[in-house]
């Protein structure tokens, strides 16, 4: 099986103008969606002085889409054009944020406002990420598609560790307008890429499109449900990302509220996981072919999930406590990108091609879909037990995940995957 370790495109892909140009914008597009899932909010906390509570339903607002849209968009979008769907997405999500930056700078962005932008921009994230999984096997040859899955994941899971600390830093070094702004530019950028696609696409039939839609969701729900191992990652990341929208809730408010840091150091401290998702990529080419697939899923998750807990901890804006936050997000970092990539080898070992896309959103259903929920508990426990309180047992939910792991037969995979995958 190639390795998913990094963003690394093989010269045959290389020479496609428009993989290249497709990979250029879903790099661009998952920056700026990563990038404004942290940007809107510190806009909320920064500037409008919301409360624990309404970052709560601010978040989850923001991440409902993930939940109420992918399982029917992912089935949808194989009777669609994938660049139509992605370059409409692109222009929907700059007009969005480019508005509401604008609101923002003449002071007339308020919440109500605010709860409806971050839900339009979630909506139609959930489109153009349906639609750039889909539009690969009808850009590349099938002796390709494993590799270049390989480097769109891999832009994905970097952006995932990476653009929160690139919205952080957006808004240190630029006003929180501005910076919605800045996110806004990344889905110009997509869209300007996606949309010099030239090669024709081959659209599926539509005849008896809307039960053939739900039987494919229900083949993939049961595909995931039957197997041992995506089950386990199904449940894994349900409790990863449950706790972990519920701890960044609280998190976003404990580091300027409880520990008095300035924009700068929040965004710093933020910045630090950058770094730690590249050295995360190196580890994930070496690691799991020497201690194995399961060992280093576990302990990488159980490193990253526990470095939270000492945040907690901290009092004050000392260097100390800089340093700290510092340290934990960038192993948080280096642990997070370690276990995306490696564990998107174990799913697309064990998944048949035919399933890939199915499968892939159904896990990102079940994983992405918990973050309006615990977007919820973050606030509400915030409000109510306190900041630092909330952060601790935020946290200590987090290594949830590792010990789901642990119970199931992914902790016990070794150092090769073949022969894992089923078929249909």
């Amino acid at each position: 099986m190639p390795s998913s370790s990094s963003v690394h495109v093989p010269s045959s892909l290389w020479r496609d103008r428009d993989f290249r140009r497709l990979w250029l914008g879903q790099t661009a597009s998952q920056l700026g969606e990563q990038a404004s899932l942290v940007v809107l909010p510190l806009f909320a906390v920064l500037t409008l002085g919301i409360g624990a509570g309404q970052l709560g339903v601010l978040r989850a607002v923001e991440q409902a889409p993930i939940l109420l849209l992918s399982l029917l968009v992912g089935a949808w979008v194989d009777g669609w054009r994938t660049r139509t769907v992605m370059v409409m997405a692109d222009m929907g999500r700059t007009a969005v944020l480019g508005a509401a930056a604008v609101a923002g700078l003449l002071n007339w962005l308020g919440l109500s406002a605010l709860f409806v932008v971050v839900f339009a921009a979630g909506v139609l994230s959930v489109f153009f990420d349906m639609a750039y999984q889909a539009s690969l096997v009808r850009l590349v040859t099938q002796n390709q598609l494993v590799r270049g899955n390989s480097a769109l994941e891999g832009s994905r899971s970097a952006a995932q560790i990476g653009g929160p600390a690139l919205g952080g830093a957006l808004v240190t070094l630029l006003s929180a307008p501005i910076a919605v702004a800045s996110s806004a530019l990344f889905f110009a950028v997509s869209f300007l890429s996606v949309r010099r696609i030239r090669r024709t696409e081959s659209v599926p039939e539509r005849s008896g499109r809307p039960p053939r839609v739900w039987r494919r969701i229900h083949e993939g729900l049961r595909f995931v449900v039957d197997d041992s191992l995506l089950r386990t990652v199904c449940l894994a990341a349900a409790a990863f990302q449950f706790f972990f929208a519920a701890t960044m809730t609280v998190y976003l408010l404990f580091l300027p509220r409880e520990l008095h840091l300035s924009g700068t150091a929040v965004g710093l401290a933020l910045a630090a996981t950058g770094p730690g998702a590249l050295v995360g990529a190196l580890l994930a080419a070496r690691l799991p072919s020497r201690f194995g697939y399961g060992p280093v899923i576990v302990g990488a998750a159980a490193l990253g999930d526990g470095a939270f807990l000492c945040v907690p901890a901290l009092h004050g804006s000392s260097g100390v406590t800089i340093t700290v936050l510092l340290t934990a997000n960038f192993v948080f970092g280096v642990s997070g990108q370690l276990v995306n990539v490696t564990v998107m080898a174990v799913r697309q070992a064990v998944t048949p091609h035919g399933m890939q896309g199915r499968v892939a959103a159904t896990i990102n259903f079940a994983g992405m879909g918990m973050t309006p929920l615990g977007s919820l508990l973050g606030g509400f426990l915030a409000q109510e037990w306190g900041l630092r309180t909330s952060l601790l047992v935020t946290a200590m939910g987090l290594l949830l995940s590792p010990v789901v792991m642990v119970l199931s037969p992914l902790a016990r995979l070794g150092r090769d995957l073949h022969g894992l995958a089923g078929t249909e």
